[in-house]
């Protein structure tokens, strides 16, 4: 259960009867109102004012969430205080004009000077709670709206900010690379070029796979990419995997085996399933060590689908495993020092897990290797107007 919050809300009352700022006191003292939309619990105090003199004092002094403006005072009008308090339509303070004259062209005057809303006396203790309510739900909406935005302001600023140094190394590198052969430094020799060439390709390649992620995760985020069920063969989408991991794989002497003893039937999108696999794979192959292994074990039971890769590679802390879900957090130490990745691989994959109502796990020890297991719901159901239904394909047995 979401906590509640508890706002306090000063009203300032401004007329020049007595008895109409202490009948509203009296009206609104225990008053108290609840806004479900953000959990918040809102009471009141109050202040006086008998004059716009007063009242701008005070406003200058300490300046009030609500202010109850009676039209008619001893020094000035209501409107003639409105415009001095020039107020804006984000203005943290919310006006209500009150007056026992009440006309079209008061109420046009006051909302063009920048009045919230319209009181005409005389009104009843209801009408006074309705209207200060509407006035304090909009105050807290309106914070929450603020603090949102500048929440998303920091946000974009930090993932700005990890992009930014996630490309800067390796376009560094290329450049530092493509001035040696510019310069031609290693002389006329084709050949002595040959690194250069290929630690860019690798870098260019690091650099395509952290576009592609990116991609992958803000469309997941988003909810704007197009989901095709199907029914699918796990074992069968595993394998495309291992094949395109396999070269990189076999340079290393790097075994994977997949050991699926019956077809490991879901509804998925297979775009998703290949994005999991392919990031729990490719990383046990990236993170082992030489003539190392990797097991993939594939299970369904009545209700979930479980992918299970376990390595043999170097391993990690608890530490460091405890912040491996998180956008662009890779493990940097003496180890991974050569070891390339977006950072994001493994935060995409918990993400399409949360889409199926499951999660990724792991389990890992320095020098011994570690364990991956994310577990998935076997059945999915088109979410959205827009999603399709699933279709059926042959899986094999």
């Amino acid at each position: 259960m979401e906590e509640s919050k508890t706002d306090t809300l000063r009203v300032m009352i401004v007329d020049d009867e007595r008895g109409m700022r202490s009948g509203v006191q009296r009206v609104l003292r225990d008053f108290a109102i609840r806004v479900a939309d953000v959990s918040a619990d809102v009471h009141f105090e109050f202040e006086e004012a008998d004059s716009g003199a007063a009242a701008l004092a005070r406003i200058a002094a300490r300046q009030p969430h609500i202010l109850l403006l009676d039209q008619r005072l001893p020094d000035t009008t209501g409107t003639e205080l409105l415009e001095r308090l020039e107020l804006t339509e984000d203005s943290d303070l919310l006006v209500i004009m009150v007056t026992a004259y009440a006309s079209i062209e008061t109420a046009l005057a006051a909302a063009k000077c920048g009045a919230y809303d319209f009181l005409a006396k005389p009104f009843t203790p209801d009408e006074l709670k309705s209207t200060v309510r509407k006035a304090a739900s909009r105050i807290i909406l309106q914070r929450q709206a603020r603090a949102l935005a500048e929440e998303k302001r920091q946000v974009r600023f930090q993932f700005t900010s990890v992009l930014a140094h996630e490309l800067k190394s390796p376009l560094a590198a290329i450049d530092g690379y493509l001035r040696i052969l510019k310069d031609e430094t290693l002389g006329r020799d084709i050949g002595a070029y040959r690194k250069a060439i290929d630690r860019s390709l690798i870098r260019l390649d690091g650099m395509r796979k952290l576009i592609f992620d990116l991609l992958d995760m803000t469309r997941i985020e988003s909810g704007q990419k197009a989901r095709k069920l199907e029914s699918l063969d796990v074992r069968e989408v595993a394998a495309d995997v291992v094949e395109t991991v396999a070269l990189s794989a076999e340079e290393r002497g790097v075994g994977i085996r997949i050991d699926a003893p019956a077809p490991v039937p879901m509804v998925a999108d297979r775009g998703e399933i290949q994005i999991v696999l392919s990031n729990l794979i490719s990383n046990a192959v990236k993170y082992n060590r030489d003539h190392g292994s990797v097991d993939v074990a594939l299970r369904r039971d009545a209700e979930t689908v479980s992918i299970r890769v376990a390595d043999t590679g170097i391993g990690m802390t608890a530490a460091e495993a405890s912040t491996l879900f998180q956008d662009f957090v890779r493990i940097r130490n003496a180890k991974t020092r050569r070891i390339l990745g977006s950072g994001l691989g493994l935060s995409t994959t918990r993400k399409i897990a949360a889409l199926y109502g499951g999660d990724v796990t792991v389990s890992s020890t320095p020098e011994v290797g570690s364990i991956f297991t994310a577990t998935l719901r076997a059945e999915t159901e088109a979410a959205g107007d827009d999603a399709l239904e699933p279709t059926t394909t042959a899986a094999s047995a």
